[in-house]
């Protein structure tokens, strides 16, 4: 069974953040299954700390987007999902490649969303557990 309320495919979430931070690191949405969203980023000079390896907080920022979308398309659209709170384990340093995130849900409530994701390397090795809280709050108007 489904969790999403929403349909969206991965082409328009990739347009959506194609110019915000997601847009910037490489960042793109790969796989919506039943109940995961899966993202990838490159490992690569715009997303290494000054060692050349993964920087931890490109990794969070993965973590946060594939989350992010997530809670956005498991909420009605009057509602929004806004990051409330979230924390990383780094694992295993990576210099190359292409890191791959996978979001799925611990916690869908009426005011609130945890999320469990996993960013593994090309060989499928741990680099980062991440869990991410949401708080689901109805829309405003933009003023």
């Amino acid at each position: 069974m489904s969790i999403w309320r929403t349909a969206a495919t991965p082409a328009e979430l990739n347009e959506r953040g194609s110019r915000t931070l997601p847009g910037y690191l490489g960042i793109r949405v790969t796989e919506i299954g039943p109940d995961f969203l899966r993202a990838t980023m490159p490992v690569n000079e715009r997303t290494h700390q000054p060692y050349g390896v993964l920087h931890g907080g490109a990794s969070v920022a993965l973590a946060e987007t594939a989350g992010s979308l997530a809670a956005m398309l498991c909420i009605d659209p009057d509602h929004v999902a806004l990051g409330q709170d979230i924390n990383a384990n780094h694992l295993r340093s990576i210099s190359s490649g292409l890191v791959t995130a996978t979001a799925r849900p611990f916690h869908l409530g009426r005011s609130s969303h945890v999320w469990h994701i996993e960013i593994r390397d090309e060989q499928e090795r741990l680099v980062c557990v991440s869990r991410l809280t949401m708080a689901v709050v109805e829309r405003r108007p933009r003023t």
